[in-house]
């Protein structure tokens, strides 16, 4: 990403710079260089002036479905009464004012969508491989891709499903591998040059956390409820604050998942496009020498963040799959009552 960065940077510290109030330059906007890659979009820029341009989807109850070119709309225009604006597409009446009154509803294939299907397809053309390896090599040390894939896949299996889940994990190995490689991929691909931020989309995050949400609401046994709704050992008094305290956790658990790996995927970017953008503002501020003599030290340490991403890449996708796990590890384990028994009984007696 950090490469991408650095083109759109530059370009648009040059295009940034105009004329303002009493003829003077306007600076280096950083926040609006960010904000323009971590965003989604309509159109996927690779590069600067190297766009696709995705189509639009709009559903009104007046005009039905249309479908045309992102490409319609760009550069502020207005095609078929639609203007986009600040990453949105209004129905506009003749004067180019926005229609607050029509309903439109927008279904286009934006960069997030599209990069959302890439990485599908990734993972539709490489585990039915994997799968297929399996089937060949019965017995026999894997090859090709199942090589590659295979200790990833029993690390998921051992290290999270078996050890958070016990002994009903082949249940819920499937939703594993898939949550654990779907971040993955897409934390890698978001890491690429001219890439979209899909995980750090929070809708993104909210769907793979209501996902989880609602296994684990599903999945839970009588004493995972009771534990909830009829915590043991509690005392009486303490019911109507326990009660509604163990309610508000269940749903915290998703919260917190959506929001880590949101914030710190998104958190990376920021950090590597804002030390990017010290360059030009150095540039605007200081002069083109003193840019010059920046840019070695600021790339370093954008290589070195990057390097740091591909780390995190690994590590939100292990956090989430396994914080997951142990969700609905909780959820179905076994009640321990007997051994709570035994101890107040030893306890007993002991007195």
């Amino acid at each position: 990403m950090s490469s991408l960065a650095f083109v759109h940077a530059q370009e648009e510290g040059h295009e940034g710079e105009v004329p303002g109030e009493h003829g003077k330059k306007e600076g280096f906007n950083v926040g609006e260089m960010i904000m323009h890659h971590i965003k989604d979009e309509h159109g996927w820029e690779f590069a600067h002036g190297v766009t696709l341009h995705l189509p639009v989807i709009l559903y009104s109850q007046d005009r039905g479905v249309e479908v045309f070119s992102s490409s319609k709309l760009a550069n502020g225009n207005v095609h078929n009464g639609y203007k986009q604006e600040h990453g949105k597409i209004h129905r506009v009446d003749e004067a180019g004012k926005v229609d607050h009154e029509a309903k439109v509803y927008d279904f286009s294939i934006t960069k997030n969508v599209a990069s959302l299907l890439l990485s599908a397809t990734i993972m539709l053309l490489i585990f039915p491989a994997v799968s297929r390896g399996y089937g060949k090599n019965q017995g026999k040390a894997p090859k090709g891709i199942q090589s590659f894939f295979e200790p990833i896949i029993l690390f998921v299996r051992d290290e999270i499903a078996k050890s958070s889940i016990g002994p009903h994990y082949h249940k819920y190995l499937p939703y594993l591998l898939t949550l654990f490689f779907f971040i993955l991929i897409n934390n890698l691909l978001g890491l690429l040059p001219g890439s979209a931020n899909l995980t750090g989309n929070i809708a993104v995050t909210l769907v793979l956390s209501v996902i989880t949400f609602l296994i684990v609401t599903f999945s839970g046994n009588k004493h995972y409820w009771l534990h909830i709704l009829k915590p043991t050992g509690v005392p009486v008094a303490l019911l109507p604050v326990m009660i509604p305290v163990e309610i508000v956790g269940v749903f915290m658990k998703p919260i917190s998942l959506m929001i880590r790996l949101f914030a710190n995927i998104t958190a990376g970017h920021i950090i590597i496009l804002s030390l990017l953008g010290l360059i030009f503002m150095a540039n605007h501020l200081a002069g083109a020498s003193t840019s010059l003599a920046i840019s070695p030290v600021v790339l370093f340490f954008a290589l070195f963040l990057n390097l740091i991403e591909l780390l995190v890449a690994f590590l939100q996708a292990f956090i989430f799959t396994l914080l997951t796990a142990m969700y609905i590890g909780s959820a179905v384990e076994d009640h321990h009552e007997a051994d709570h028994g035994i101890g107040h009984e030893t306890t007993s007696e002991l007195g």
